[in-house]
This record gives C-alpha cells, structure tokens and sequence, in this order.
C-alpha cells in the first residue's frame, strides 16, 4: 500500500545546458514554452551553480550530497564510482521509494565499456544509455531500442535529412521511457531520475528543429577583441587551437555563420528538450500525478558556447559554464511562480529531495537542503552567503595540469588556477559579463587577498565530516 505523504520525484537533468537557455530566464531567440510553464507552477532558483564545470564531479556531487573532493570523484574517465559513497535513490530506497534511472549516470567511465553502478545505487529499474551513439557497450538500451525500429546510429544521425528524426532521437526515447515507468508504478513512491544526453555535443538536432532557428538570425557569442590577453593560459590555448584542448573548434578559425550555426544547433536541441518535458508534464497532469509529483529540471553544467572566444567546457568559471538552470514544480505541494535569488549550489539537491520526501538528511551530506524556501517557511532570497566549484585536472584528455577552483559571493568572482601565476577576478555588479578581469588591478588586491581566504576555508570546509563511515540507510 502506497504512502501518499511521500511524493513521487520526477528527476529531470539534461547535460551541458546554461541557465540562460530559457526563455523565461531571458532568451528571446529560443522557444521554451514547457519549462516556462514548469516554472510558472514552481519555483526557480535563478543562482544556481554547479560543483565542478564538467559532468563525474558534477554528477557525483549532486547524487551524493558532497562536495567532488570529498567524494574523491574528480575527474571524467575515473575507473570507479567509490564504494562507501551513497546515491540519494540508495537512502529513498530503504524508505519505500522505487527507484528507477533513464539516460546517463556518468559516475566512472563509460568510453567503449558498460558503465558499472556504484555499489550503493538503489535504482530498482535501469535504462542506461551514457549517450546515442554505439561504442558504449552492449547494455546501451537507447541502442537496443534504436536498432529495434530497424535505425542506426551511423547512418540515421548523420543522413541527408540533417539528423536522425525525432521520433527516434535519445531525448524522445527518454521521455518514452519515463512515460512507461510512470504508468507502470502505481504501489510505492517513486523517484525517477531522467538523464538526458542532450544538449551534450555532438550536436545533433532533428531537422524541424533546426530549421526553427536560421544561423542569420542568432547573435554572436559575448567577446571583446583582446579580452584574454590578461586570463589564464587555458582559455587562449581554446581560443587558438580549440575548446577542450582541440575537442571543438577554435573560435579564431570559425566565421560568424559557422559560430551562430553552432549556436543554433544548440537552440534547436533544447527547443526538443522542451518539447519531450511538456510530453512527460501533460502525462502527469492526465493521469492524476501532478499533485503528488514534484518534478525537479536542472542541468549538471553548462556550456561555453563561443562566449569569450570558448566553446564546449573544461577549466572555466564564467557564468556559461557553472551558472545552471535549477527549478522544482509541484503546486500542490510547493510555492508557484517564484524566483529565488538565493544563492545555490547542486550540492543542495540530495538534502532538498530527502527532506521533502520525509527522510532524515545524514550527517555525511554536506548540501543545505532547500525545503524550507520551497514550501514557503523562508526567506526565498537567502539560502547562502556563497557558492564553491571545483576543477581538479578533470579531463583527461583536456586543460591537462589545470587545478583551480572558484567562490562567487554574489558579487565578487574568484578563480584561483592554482600553481599559476594569473588568475580571475570579476565584479559581477558592474561587470556582469566577465569580461574585464581585476586580478591585478591594484584597486582589487585587498578584495583579491579577502576573497583567497575565503576560498581557501571553503576548500577546507569540504573535508568529510565522518570520513569512512557508510552508516545504515
């Protein structure tokens, strides 16, 4: 017999989307009518940012409670997921919860191999699939599915059509696959997490909807002519030979059209994104879950996408990269169309979920739940006094040697490359666009010096609080 004082939780983060792909958070080039009214019946927490700017880290973070370094997850291509960390679904799980995952996980390395389930999981039903394409082991069941419908990877996502139709793409199939879970687990509360791959690249959106978005009439990403003379080495090695150390295409290369093809590639996949969310709200709705659902939409980074001559991700701070969309929806339950301009962190999530599930939050999570703001017992503009992201060497194959980290008070920006001479700092107040850096600016040093000491403590602040410990769940 199921509780109904427990919710079920509808999990929803896609991979590689910016907060301000929305157009409720003010893009009027894309067209995001389902998120928009997600957010109309919930609550947007409109400075969210990520723990680290790339997806293990990130992913491990928001799944645990912790912060990357304490779970020892820093880096994309680790070989393990460690075995005394625990998932949110493990802890729903011994509470009642049926737990299930569709899409990407992303804890240990997934290239040319099934990815393995941390010890502690706790997902009853799994429908991995890392990302579309083949080469990521026999157990992709996005590709098990594809190759049913008599597709292919390699010959329908490149066709002469411009990309694999919608009908078929992973982010359609994911909504599928939600849909049929949520008709299917009726006893028990549910939590189900939704991992889809897009807007990760390859871009590859179908062509109805590309053709929604014509290059001519999409800006150019944010740059100023000599902008990086005076940042870190990194970000002129992208802009000189490519995003992700060669991964992506260099912006000094690529003319407008191609940088506002990119671009438009990008709309055009979270444009489907949209549509597959309003698909799996309106199945909500129809079927008497909506009040008892709360449905969570985020994103585990972002993307730089041309801004200040980047593309792609990797060993960067700015705004396009670590600010990220995060808003919760359930009317029944939760306050409607509010913003929070409190400052937030990924981190938070795991807490936040427990708490509004009734179970306790253990002591090993280091997150502040968000309960209190979404149910209206707090201040929605204050949650914390800063946020902390991390880049620990964590792509193997990228940025190689780059160890920084980042604490943003709301106003002042610090990134610290560490071993490294130069470094960032931003006045986000006057300077909201990241372009004018007062790392050596003589006005900044004390700012500068007070804002290192902070960092430093939160690094600090990160060390396990029962280190070894797994506890009962």
């Amino acid at each position: 017999m199921r509780d109904q004082n427990k919710p079920n939780i509808l999990w929803i983060c896609t991979d590689q989307q910016r907060f301000d792909t929305l157009r409720s958070n003010g893009n009027d080039y894309i067209d995001t009518p389902n998120l928009d009214r997600l957010l109309k019946t919930g609550v947007s927490f409109d400075r969210t940012y990520c723990q680290a700017p790339v997806c293990t880290p990130s992913r491990a973070s928001f799944l645990t409670g912790r912060y990357p370094r304490t779970t020892g997850t820093t880096r994309n291509g680790n070989d393990y997921f460690p075995d005394d960390e625990i998932l949110v679904p493990h802890i729903l799980s011994q509470h009642g919860y049926t737990c299930g995952l569709i899409g990407k996980l992303h804890l240990s390395a997934a290239d040319g191999r099934t990815e393995v389930l941390p010890k502690h999981h706790g997902y009853d039903m799994v429908k991995w699939s890392h990302g579309p394409r083949d080469g990521w082991g026999d157990d992709n069941a996005y590709q098990v599915w594809l190759k049913s419908q008599g597709k292919s990877w390699d010959v329908d996502y490149h066709g002469e059509e411009g990309g694999i139709e919608s009908k078929y793409h992973q982010t359609t199939w994911c909504a599928n696959e939600a849909i049929d879970f949520m008709a299917t687990h009726n006893d028990t509360p549910w939590m189900l997490s939704i991992n889809i791959f897009d807007p990760h690249h390859p871009f590859d959106p179908p062509k109805e909807f590309k053709e929604k978005y014509p290059a001519e009439k999409i800006p150019l990403p944010k740059w100023r002519e000599g902008e990086l003379a005076n940042k870190p080495l990194v970000q002129q090695d992208d802009y000189e030979n490519g995003g992700q150390s060669g991964l992506g295409p260099s912006c000094k290369t690529l003319s407008d059209l191609e940088i506002r093809e990119y671009v438009s590639d990008y709309y055009a996949m979270i444009d489907q994104i949209d549509k597959q969310v309003g698909r799996i709200i309106d199945y909500l709705d129809g079927s008497g879950l909506r009040e008892n659902t709360i449905v969570i939409f985020h994103s585990d980074h972002g993307e730089m996408l041309g801004d200040h001559g980047q593309i792609l991700k990797g060993g960067h701070f700015y705004e396009e990269l670590v600010h990220v969309p995060l808003i919760f929806s359930c009317p029944a339950r939760l306050k409607e169309d509010l913003r929070s301009q409190a400052l937030v962190e990924l981190v938070d999530l795991a807490p936040t979920i427990l708490d509004l599930a009734g179970v306790e939050v253990p002591d090993r999570m280091q997150g502040s739940s968000l309960a209190a703001i979404l149910e209206g017992k707090a201040e929605p503009d204050q949650h914390k006094d800063s946020v902390y992201c991390e880049y620990y060497n964590s792509l193997p194959a990228a940025h190689k040697g780059v160890f920084a980290t980042m604490y943003f008070d709301g106003r002042y920006k610090l990134n610290v490359f560490h071993g490294q001479e130069i470094g960032e700092l931003y006045d986000l107040e006057t300077d909201p666009d990241e372009f004018d850096n007062k790392w050596s600016d003589p006005d900044f040093q004390s700012i500068k010096c007070d804002l290192i000491l902070a960092n430093f403590a939160q690094s600090v602040a990160t060390v396990d609080p029962v280190p070894g410990i797994v506890g009962n769940f």
